[in-house]
C-alpha cells in the first residue's frame, strides 16, 4: 500500500510539473506576421499601360519572421528589401536598397486591406516623404503605388504604379 501511495504521488507530481511547463509557441507565428503574405510569390510587374517593367521574387525567410524582396527591373535596376513586423512597435518595417544607391527605410501598418509604409529621405530641396501602398486585388494581382511629397503630405506625386501578376509556370 505504501508503494502504491508513493507511486501515485510521483505520478501526480509529474503530471502537475508537465502541466506547468510553458507551451512552446513558434516565433513570428501570430497573425500580424502574416499581414503582408499577399505579396509573397513570383511576380511579373506591369505599368498602367500594360508594359512589363520588371520581375519580383518575394519570399518568407528566417522561419517566417521576415519577407525578402528581390527586384529586377527591365531598365537594369536591381533592388532588395527586407520586411518585418516589429512587435515592439506593433508596426511593419521595410529597408530597401538598390544598385542606384537608393536607401529607403519605411514604417507602417495595414489599413483597409492595404499595407501602407512611409519614410523620409533627403531630397535636393529638403525632406521627401515616401509612401508605398500595396493592395491585394480580387483577381489575385497586387497593386503597388509609390508616391512622394515634398510638402509633408500636402500633395503627392506618383513615382511608381505597378500591378503584380503571378508568373505562370512553364507550359501553363
Amino acid at each position: 500500500m505504501k508503494n502504491l501511495t508513493i507511486t501515485a504521488l510521483l505520478l501526480l507530481t509529474s503530471i502537475a510539473y508537465s502541466a506547468e511547463e510553458p507551451i512552446q509557441i513558434p516565433p513570428c507565428s501570430s497573425e500580424e506576421y502574416s499581414q503582408f503574405d499577399f505579396w509573397v510569390g513570383e511576380w511579373e510587374v506591369f505599368n498602367p499601360e500594360g508594359e512589363k517593367v520588371g520581375e519580383n521574387t518575394v519570399e518568407k525567410i528566417l522561419g517566417g519572421c521576415s519577407i525578402q524582396e528581390n527586384w529586377v527591373g527591365e531598365s537594369g535596376n536591381i533592388g532588395h528589401s527586407f520586411n518585418i513586423y516589429d512587435r515592439t512597435t506593433a508596426s511593419w518595417h521595410q529597408t530597401w536598397v538598390d544598385n542606384s544607391g537608393t536607401l529607403l527605410k519605411l514604417n507602417g501598418a495595414v489599413s483597409d486591406r492595404s499595407m501602407i509604409l512611409q519614410g523620409v529621405t533627403k531630397g535636393p530641396k529638403g525632406p521627401v516623404l515616401n509612401q508605398i501602398t500595396w493592395t491585394p486585388q480580387k483577381d489575385g494581382t497586387v497593386r503597388q503605388q509609390w508616391e512622394i511629397s515634398v510638402n509633408k503630405g500636402g500633395s503627392w506625386l506618383m513615382v511608381f504604379d505597378g500591378t503584380y501578376k503571378k508568373k505562370q509556370a512553364e507550359g501553363e
